[in-house]
Formats: C-alpha cells, structure tokens, sequence
C-alpha cells in the first residue's frame, strides 16, 4: 500500500509526540508481565499442566492452576477459566444468574450496561424468555453526571431498595458512548462508596481494560470482576473463553451457574485448550500495551485530520478502546473497510451494515482475526446511529496496527 504524502507526514509526527505516552504504556506491561511471571512460579506451572483433560475433567491440575494465577494476578480471592464461555456477554451472564434471586434488584450506577447484555436483563415484553426480569429480577439503574457517578442517585437508590438490593452493576469500558472509561482505582472509589451502604455484591465488567492499570477492580474490593478471554487476557492466543474472579462465596456461587450446585469447580474438560490459555495470558501485558499504543496514534492521527476523537492521545487511558466520530455512514463504513482491508484474514471482504443479535441498531464491523470476533486483534465496529462513532481497538503489534490505521485515514479522505 503507497499512502499519500499528507499520512505519512501525519505518521511520522505522531510517533515523535507519542514517545513519552509510549513509553508510559511500556512501563505499566512491565510491571504486570511481572506479576503474571511471580504468579506463575509461585503457582508452580509446569509443562505437564498444558495438556489437559477429557471427560469429566476431574483432576485436572492444569484447570486448577490457571483458576489460581487469575485469582492471584488479579487480587482476588478465587477465579475460574474456562475455554467453553463464548463471549463477555456468557461470562456477565453467568455472573448475574449465579448471584440474582427471584425479587432481587440489580442496580447499574453507570447506565444502562452494553446493548449486548438487553436481553440478558430483559423487560416486560420478554413473554417468558428466561431473562432475568423473567425469573423476577428488578432492573434499576442511574446514569452518569457530566462521565462521573451521580453518588447522590447512588444513595437514593441505595435507600430505596434497602433490603432487596442484591448486586451493584458497573461497567468499565464505554461500551457504545462517549464517556470516561474508569480505571481501577475509579471503580474502587465507587466500591467504597457502595460499600458503606449496603452489603449488596459488587460485580464489574471489566472487558477491554484488563491490564491497562497495575490493579484490576478487585484489588479494590470488587466482589465479581468478568470478561473475555479473546479481549485483554487471552493475549490474542486463547480461542474462546471467558474469566470470572472475586471473592470466594461470590466465585462459588457462579460457578454454580457455569455446571451445576454440587459440581461447581470440580469437573469441566479442558480438551487441549490450556496451553493457549496459560500462554496468552503470558502474552497478555505485552499484547495490551501493543493495543494501548495502536489506539494512542489512531487518535492523534484522526484528530490531526480534523475528526474528534475520544480519548485525546494525551489522556491516560484504562481500556484499550478508541472512538472516532465519523460524521456520517459513509464515513463509519469507510473506517472500517480501511480497517478490514489491512487485516491478515478476509482483508478483501468489504465491511456492511448489518442487523447483528443482541443490537438495537444496524452495525457494521471489520474483523479480520484469526480468532472470530477477537477484539485484542485489531477490529472496528460501530452502530449505524448519529454521530456515527466507530469504535477501534486491539493490535496484536503496533506495526500492524500503525499501518491499518494509516489505511482507515487514506479510505477516510476518500469518502
């Protein structure tokens, strides 16, 4: 690909404004490659654990030491791993059923979560799907003041459900809006605040922002941190999978949910996949910091071309996601064919709008993976809605995600 003259300029800038925030990426990779690295000498990993089981699955050393350097590397109490969780959406879900009774009350105090999770939570027009207001769960929530927690509505909310209220919902990531991803220690000033005032668990989606801070939520008292393993910590190795870590009765409830009361955590095959999982989540640090990175030039280039970006490349950031706002379809479906094009797999294919499940609106998206759907390898998406937001994250290397955002620029001028 020969780009034009005004992105290679652009190009060339950027990475000599961005030594300083690159360097400060690099820094945080260190010390969680670190951690990962004490954890799995003091856990003892060793080449017989990589092979895995069949079956029932019992006994399996390998599954059992993967549970506990999530658990240690993450500050929490207990955690499972498993590659049959299909996505984020699975693992959120399994995390809530385990927790939620008939005639709890779920609160979000960060918005109405990701589209993806509508469903999952369910309305009145839900004619007995097995969501959650299905088996009589009550939905509240707060929404954001000015992309901070209205602490005021907290409280009121709090009140209001007194005894009946069971779980506390934040989500860290944006998800589909422009506002502030909050970082670990963000979340934690929540927990505290929730804390105080009722002993409702806590539960995070922490998809796209594991290891983009040295602590992940449940340093700071989450009491269910959940995501997936083809985000942030499958290090673009694992296949398939999702994680949930937490307090100990919060893991155990869970992983109720995931088999059955009675088995919990004591069988489930790993059928060959452990490898990949152990070996990602050693790349996983490394793999963040490329993405970190590749989404500090995309904005500094986009915001050079005029475009306004979300965060600016100066912000420090605590996921991996990068907005570009579009102005138009035109220009969202041209974003991400640059994007597609400059992938390893399917780069010919041309991104189209679709009505894909578990969204509100038409979306379009590029994703040429490897690994299906694997958002730490670089992908685009975006609802077809004003303002026409494409969000943009992952690179497996900085190099490839440098020149798919340099194609993305040339398809933009285009349109």
């Amino acid at each position: 690909m020969e780009f034009s003259h005004k992105i290679i300029d652009i190009a060339k800038k950027a990475e000599t404004e961005l030594a300083k925030a690159f360097a400060d990426i690099d820094d945080v990779a260190y010390k969680n490659t670190a951690r990962v690295l004490d954890s799995f000498r003091k856990h003892r990993i060793s080449e017989a654990m990589l092979y895995g089981s069949t079956g029932y699955g019992y006994g399996d050393s390998g599954r059992d030491a993967l549970d506990a350097v999530y658990a240690d590397v993450f500050g929490a109490e207990a955690a499972f791993v498993r590659h049959n969780i299909i996505n984020g959406t699975q693992a959120i879900a399994i995390g809530l059923y385990g927790l939620l009774r008939p005639g709890d009350v779920m609160l979000s105090v960060t918005g109405r979560p990701y589209d993806t999770l509508s469903d999952v939570i369910g309305d009145k027009t839900g004619n007995g799907d097995g969501s959650l207001y299905d088996f009589g769960v009550i939905y509240d929530e707060t929404e954001l003041k000015d992309g901070e927690p209205d602490y005021e509505r907290i409280a009121e909310k709090i009140a209001e459900h007194s005894n009946k209220l069971k779980v506390v919902y934040i989500q860290r990531s944006k998800g589909y809006q422009t506002r502030p991803t909050f970082s670990s220690e963000k979340i934690g000033q929540i927990i505290k605040f929730v804390k105080a005032r009722t002993n409702a668990y806590v539960v995070v989606d922490n998809c796209y922002g594991e290891f983009c801070d040295t602590e992940e939520p449940t340093a700071y008292g989450a009491d269910l941190i959940i995501g997936s393993l083809i985000k942030n910590p499958g290090g673009g190795l694992a296949e398939s999978g999702g994680y949930i870590a937490g307090t100990q009765r919060a893991v155990e409830l869970a992983s109720y949910r995931l088999t059955t009361v009675g088995i919990g955590l004591e069988a489930g095959a790993t059928v060959g996949q452990l490898r990949n999982m152990f070996k990602g989540f050693f790349f996983a640090p490394h793999v963040v910091a490329q993405a970190l990175k590749t989404a500090v030039f995309a904005a500094y280039v986009y915001k050079s071309l005029g475009f306004e970006v979300f965060p600016e490349w100066y912000e420090k950031r605590h996921d991996i996601v990068q907005t570009v706002q579009c102005g138009s379809p035109e220009k969202l479906v041209a974003f991400c064919r640059g994007i597609q094009a400059a992938s390893p797999i399917d780069s010919f294919a041309a991104p189209e709008p679709w009505a894909m499940p578990g969204y509100e609106d038409e979306v379009v998206m590029a994703a040429g993976a490897f690994t299906q759907g694997s958002s730490i390898e670089l992908s685009a998406d975006g609802p077809m809605r004003a303002p026409y937001t494409a969000y943009f994250q992952g690179g497996l290397t900085y190099e490839s995600g440098k020149y798919a955002v340099m194609m993305s620029a040339e398809e933009m001028l285009k349109a």
